[in-house]
């Protein structure tokens, strides 16, 4: 599988899933433009150029259809033209109960998360039809399918991600265009490596790999549904997760983490590692609270 010849746009691409993106297409000959709000932006560039293809980047917060416009203008002027997009910009902007979420936050989550891949897609959606190629992946989360504990922004985004991805390829598939979502799990970035264990340890009791995944791993399946290779892959959405999709995950407080299960469930789970409450499920733990930005990037 090989991307010579191809312009990659990557958002939230300075670090985590989107970094691995970007490092993962210029080893398989892509050039690549990064966007991101963050100034390490420029070390992906850098990352990007040490493998031996250009690359291009801007700050860019994707909720801004004006700083998109400015984006993607800047990046076709130095690269050429884009052939490929991958929405991996997301954040968690509130960890509360639906009641108490205030609605600066539900606007923004919903600004970057659905907003921002709309803004991005219809930058560079027009191209791809007039030259009758193009790839789009968005990165969603398993939070889309199965909604993550006091995190009802980021969840409702991520699933309204899957609706405008079947959208796109309904009306561009017989354009030449294709458009996917994937659904990472619990991922070893900053965020996820960084969590208190006794959480971290928890929720990896639900993934039947038994382990994190890496952003390599997702970064490989995003770059072989930006290829030639998955021309008749459209419409859909994937699971990165270990098998965890099979699992429903909580992410807790160390405190709710550790309170006992039921003995019911102590005596058919067998727990992981360090924390010995490994393997109940969210009803054995009433107070639970979404601690983490999830395991996404």
């Amino acid at each position: 599988m090989r991307l010579d010849g191809k312009t990659v746009l990557i958002t939230g691409a300075a670090r985590g899933i989107g970094r691995a993106c970007a490092t993962v297409m210029a080893d398989l000959g892509a050039d690549v433009g990064v966007f991101d709000i963050s100034e390490r932006i420029g070390d992906t560039a850098d990352a990007v150029r040490a493998r031996g293809r250009k690359a291009a980047f801007a700050i860019c917060d994707v909720s801004d259809p004006e700083q998109v416009q400015r984006g993607v203008a800047k990046v076709q002027e130095e690269l050429g033209p884009i052939h490929a997009l991958v929405n991996n910009a997301g954040i968690v902007n509130n960890i509360a109960p639906l009641a108490r979420m205030e609605q600066s936050a539900w606007q923004r989550e919903i600004g970057v998360n659905l907003t921002g891949p709309f803004n991005m897609i219809r930058a560079v959606i027009g191209g791809m039809a007039e030259r009758g190629w193009g790839r789009i992946v968005n990165v969603s989360s398993s939070a889309a399918r199965n909604g993550l504990h006091n995190q009802v922004g980021y969840a409702a985004t991520k699933a309204a991600v899957l609706g405008l991805t079947r959208n796109v390829t309904i009306e561009y598939a017989s354009r030449g265009i294709t458009c996917n979502a994937v659904l990472p799990g619990l991922i070893g970035t900053e965020n996820v490596r960084g969590m208190p264990e006794a959480i971290r340890e928890h929720a990896l009791g639900f993934v039947p790999a038994r382990r994190l995944g890496e952003p390599e791993e997702v970064a490989y399946l995003i770059a072989f549904l930006c290829s030639d290779m998955a021309a008749f892959i459209n419409g859909t959405d994937i699971p990165v997760d270990g098998g965890a999709l099979l699992n429903p995950i909580v992410l807790g407080s160390r405190k709710a983490v550790m309170e006992p299960p039921s003995s019911r469930w102590a005596a058919t789970l067998a727990p992981r590692s360090v924390s010995p409450w490994t393997g109940a499920t969210w009803t054995d733990r009433p107070k639970i609270l979404s601690s983490v930005r999830a395991a996404i990037r």
